[in-house]
């Protein structure tokens, strides 16, 4: 089924059986277990939120380093330090990773799909089935130097809400 939303590409998400955001009503602000229970295509060619080995990948941008494009948080990241916790900035004044992306440590917080669990070299991609937290990644204005770290991993209730947060949407590769 192609959709008007996402320029005409198929949707990822199912909620509430359906594929259609029209029929999904307002995202909730506590929990909801329908919600909880959407269901991610990741064959569809729709946006969607990059799972946390996607948004892992991406953040390292073909490098090592601690932070996403540098060993020095302050080249690449507005975290608590050095935004005295004011809130966030306007994206590309730091410098970006080896992708050419920026931001993906500190500024805001980027949901990732997976439900938060350990980690275990087998883990596959999506992460653990079912679960209470999501994962939000890379650290935010407000947070620690530790949190912008790329191998940092965060979590929260998917419902929760706050100027910490964002997204950054990705597609599947054709």
């Amino acid at each position: 089924m192609k959709s008007s939303y996402g320029e005409g590409l198929t949707p990822c998400y199912t909620i509430k059986g359906s594929t259609d955001p029209e029929s999904w009503r307002t995202v909730p602000d506590s929990f909801d277990s329908e919600w909880n229970a959407a269901v991610c295509d990741f064959e569809a060619d729709g946006f969607r939120l990059p799972t946390e080995a996607e948004w892992e990948w991406a953040a390292r941008g073909g490098e090592s380093y601690e932070y996403a494009g540098s060993d020095n948080i302050d080249d690449v990241a507005w975290y608590g330090r050095n935004t005295r916790y004011t809130g966030s900035w306007e994206v590309k004044t730091k410098k970006a990773n080896g992708y050419g992306l920026y931001d993906m440590s500190g500024n805001v917080e980027e949901w990732c799909w997976d439900w938060y669990g350990s980690v275990y070299s087998s883990t596959p991609g999506s992460g653990p089935a079912s679960g209470s937290y999501r994962c939000p990644r890379g650290g935010s204005w407000f947070g620690s130097a530790s949190r912008a770290q790329v191998a940092d991993r965060n979590n929260n209730y998917p419902h929760f809400r706050g100027n910490i947060y964002g997204f950054r949407l990705v597609r599947s590769a054709q």
